[in-house]
């Protein structure tokens, strides 16, 4: 199976049927935005804390498989420069909605998050990762190629689940109840497709539980430096909120020198 173009074909689905992450911020949102306004998320509930971002006024910031029209289009209305990249063109398409609709200066780019040649070296002041590298099986190219396109001195900012969230009998956790069924790292290729289809359903995207060796001893290797760090949860929405924290954010630094 070709995760990247399985995975491709999925979120546009999403966007039509509307998933969570795929609804365009408001023009009222942009607004605000503009007139310095705003927040954004890493993770599903809590804001990012303002100052682990840049001044963004002419600040190349690339939003790293980031599209769905929400946190693209708010950092360019706060006055950077944006590029959003992503693998689902009508991801992408949302974004661009949101540009054309609040005449925002706003870039869209399709492709692999693994994959950034088509852009230089030292390219982008900061990068904007949200909860999305779960739907690749190998992030250490990721880590390796933010790392290239960021300028010395520049800052990441990256969201992941904490991989236990993937590790839980799927039946028993629809009761309440978290009993470790699977081993970590884990891969929804290692299921049945008949589980799959049952638990998630056949055309969900397939998820990838990267060990927190990859996602944090990773981005370390890649030659970032990690300066800031917090924890989220669903919000209250879902049964492990009550247990656990199971979401991850991380500030990195690419050294000046």
């Amino acid at each position: 199976m070709n995760v990247y173009e399985f995975n491709q074909a999925a979120w546009n689905r999403q966007v039509d049927e509307g998933d969570r992450w795929t609804r365009p911020v408001s023009s009222e949102q942009v607004t605000r935005a503009r007139a310095g306004d705003w927040e954004i998320v890493l993770t599903p509930s809590r804001p990012v804390p303002q100052e682990w971002f840049p001044p963004l006024d002419k600040c190349d910031v690339l939003c790293l498989a980031s599209g769905g029209g929400q946190q693209g289009p708010i950092l360019a209305a706060a006055g950077a420069r944006v590029t959003v990249f992503d693998a689902s063109s009508r991801q992408l398409d949302q974004d661009q909605l949101v540009a054309d609709r609040d005449a925002l200066a706003l870039t869209t780019v399709e492709g692999d998050m693994a994959d950034l040649s088509i852009f230089d070296d030292h390219h982008f002041d900061f990068i904007f990762h949200p909860c999305s590298n779960c739907f690749v099986q190998d992030i250490a190219p990721v880590w390796r190629e933010a790392f290239r396109v960021l300028k010395p001195g520049g800052t990441m900012i990256s969201g992941f689940i904490n991989p236990v969230q993937a590790l839980f009998d799927p039946d028993l956790e629809k009761q309440g109840t978290f009993q470790l069924k699977f081993s970590s790292p884990h891969s929804d290729l290692s299921i049945s497709d008949t589980d799959r289809k049952r638990w998630f359903g056949a055309e969900s995207p397939l998820e990838f539980a990267h060990s927190l060796s990859d996602q944090l001893g990773g981005q370390l290797q890649a030659g970032f430096l990690i300066t800031g760090f917090y924890e989220d949860d669903w919000g209250g929405r879902e049964p492990i909120d009550a247990f656990m924290k199971t979401f991850v954010a991380v500030r990195s630094l690419k050294p000046a020198n």
